[in-house]
């Protein structure tokens, strides 16, 4: 009987602390946070595909200072491996557009017959490489020792630019190591991005025929065909580098605002050209213009200090065949001021000789005689081309006491030193509008 009376008290008791006892808490979760979706990226690069979470932001790279833009606007270098998405496009206020007076009419000629390039004869393995070799052509160009086209592959216009950087500076000629370590000190961002200007539609005609001179003599002027062609030229390269430094599709749809990658070269302000005729001055008029046929360079010489080093024909042509070394200038030549490549005229209508200086005109118009290109003889026939930076004889005339023969620019500058003109001496449109800086009527041009 106790023992069921116990069992009965147990059983009561354990119903009494079920009954009492708090139930289990269960942990509460919080709700989740709604995702919001990130704004879509600015700028025309290919889209991100499907699925893919947008690209964190960049934080912006330092201002270049030395880089001249299409605008003012700040310019700032890209990151030295991994491609970048562009700014955002700036409004830009469109310049005023000087217009066009044009020259008095001359004789040009054409790129018509192609030539093999000077193949270089520097060891590759002692060139550099990458961007310090954007460094070294931006450098030489700043310089006014033109290399050619920038495309961060030196080749034989390189060299020879060089070679006159170091005769000016007393080193020997193929010494590459001084003026790499120079070009390192003075050019730290190689690339810039600048901003195409509005004013582009005022220079750009995808219209302006190629090779059609009846077509081409009742336009206004010979403008650009792209704006892609106009921004390679603006910082002295070819749309092909500007495609590896953007992309296909930038490069293509370019527009006014948008902003481009380019060589960190100072620019060539096509906006400033305005038809202007240079007379002669007391210290240009006195220097002196070596056009040197054999290694297709032009040369500046200062009249006072003379020249120390003036290249002699026969050996300079024996150094371009490697039978000889040239030796190291024993002293600095500070006559040497500048030198660009050149293309040559046809030996029969280019004639050796020293000869001056006689005009100096900006957007020259030019005769078109089909007769004097063939014989050499002017004809009645003839068509006049308009102006413009796609003129065959390019933004400048530098008329001789030859008749028919000056320094002038071009509407190809990746022809030089690959194509013989008619007559003239054909200079990249940067380098030729160069000219009136450093001479001016009444200078003399000596050709070998």
């Amino acid at each position: 009987m106790l023992k069921l009376c116990l069992s009965l008290f147990v059983g009561l008791t354990s119903m009494v602390a079920a009954q009492t006892a708090p139930p289990s808490a269960t942990p509460s979760v919080p709700p989740a946070a709604p995702v919001k979706r990130a704004l879509p990226i600015g700028g025309d690069e290919d889209p991100l595909p499907p699925g893919n979470p947008p690209a964190p932001a960049l934080v912006p790279p330092p201002v270049v200072k030395r880089a001249l833009p299409l605008e003012d606007n700040p310019v700032a270098p890209p990151p030295p491996v991994k491609p970048i998405a562009p700014p955002p496009e700036v409004p830009v206020t469109p310049p005023e557009i000087q217009p066009i007076r044009a020259a008095l009419p001359v004789t040009g000629d054409e790129a018509d017959i192609k030539i093999k390039p000077a193949a270089p004869q520097v060891a590759e393995n002692v060139k550099p490489q990458g961007e310090d070799a954007v460094r070294l052509q931006i450098f030489l160009d700043d310089a006014k020792f033109g290399p050619g086209v920038i495309d961060g592959k030196p080749g034989r216009f390189t060299e020879l630019a060089v070679r006159s950087w170091n005769e000016v500076n007393g080193r020997p000629l193929d010494d590459w190591i001084a003026v790499v370590a120079a070009a390192r000190k003075a050019v730290p961002n190689p690339f810039a991005v600048a901003v195409v200007p509005g004013w582009v539609k005022d220079w750009v005609n995808p219209e302006v025929p190629f090779t059609d001179r009846k077509a081409q003599a009742k336009l206004k002027q010979m403008c650009y065909r792209s704006v892609a062609e106009l921004v390679a030229e603006r910082y002295h390269s070819e749309v092909d580098y500007l495609t590896s430094l953007n992309n296909s599709r930038k490069i293509n749809n370019l527009k006014a605002g948008d902003a481009v990658i380019v060589p960190n070269v100072q620019a060539f302000l096509m906006e400033d050209i305005t038809g202007k005729a240079y007379q002669a001055d007391e210290a240009l008029s006195r220097r002196h213009v070596v056009v040197d046929t054999r290694i297709n360079q032009l040369r500046v010489f200062e009249a006072d200090p003379v020249a120390l080093i003036v290249a002699d024909p026969a050996a300079t042509a024996r150094l371009m065949a490697g039978a000889e070394e040239a030796p190291a200038p024993v002293v600095a030549n500070r006559g040497l001021i500048a030198s660009f490549p050149i293309t040559p005229g046809k030996p029969q209508f280019i004639k050796l000789g020293t000869w001056e200086i006689r005009s100096c005109v900006e957007l020259p118009v030019w005769r078109y005689d089909q007769q004097l290109l063939d014989t050499g003889k002017r004809s009645d026939d003839a068509l006049i081309i308009p102006p413009g930076p796609n003129s065959p004889v390019g933004v400048i005339w530098n008329g001789t006491s030859r008749p028919g023969i000056g320094l002038h620019g071009t509407s190809d500058p990746e022809t030089i030193g690959r194509a013989r003109s008619a007559g003239c001496i054909r200079l990249a449109n940067w380098d030729a509008i160069r000219l009136p800086t450093l001479i001016r009527p009444g200078a003399t041009v000596e050709i070998r």
